[in-house]
């Protein structure tokens, strides 16, 4: 009787411990989304399909910023949380690009995926108004290589454009 009294409050401890940890945690309990405006200082994604994002960047003659990841992508949510929030690229990003960022599984993601023939998360890429690729990186980059990487597409994409 003892050990049947003792294994009930053993029982009962743990599922207290469990709950506090599971209710603990967001995450546990409700799906991280891919939001589409990361902070207020950080890159904003256009909150729109594939194909309004296109005709925006081609409206506004800018170049497109497309990131394309996955929900399960530890890289992925290291960029997200880590440098699209960051200023510096915020700045540089939503001056000077359509930013938009496609779960690759999903939606409109499945079609860009297969046209970009992209086999790794997360897949980055400048291309330029007319939606064609301009530079191309696949992982996760720190805000001032992501910054980099746009410097490199837009001077790409001016030089294309010059010819």
């Amino acid at each position: 009787m003892k050990t049947q009294n003792k294994q009930q409050k053993l029982k009962g401890i743990l599922f207290t411990i469990i709950s506090i940890i599971v209710l603990s945690f967001p995450s546990f309990s409700t799906a991280q989304e891919h939001s589409h405006k990361v902070n207020s200082e950080g890159i904003e994604f256009f909150d729109g399909t594939w194909e309004e994002a296109l005709a925006e960047a081609k409206k506004q003659n800018k170049p497109i910023f497309l990131d394309i990841y996955a929900s399960w992508c530890g890289p992925c949510k290291a960029l997200k949380n880590r440098t699209f929030p960051n200023a510096a690229a915020g700045k540089y990003f939503n001056e000077n690009f359509i930013n938009v960022s496609l779960d690759g599984e999903k939606g409109d993601g499945i079609k860009v995926k297969r046209d970009f023939d992209i086999h790794s998360y997360p897949s980055l890429f400048i291309l330029s108004s007319d939606g064609e690729p301009v530079v191309y990186t696949a992982g996760y980059l720190r805000p001032e290589e992501l910054i980099e990487l746009g410097k490199a597409g837009v001077e790409k994409n001016l030089a294309d454009n010059n010819k």
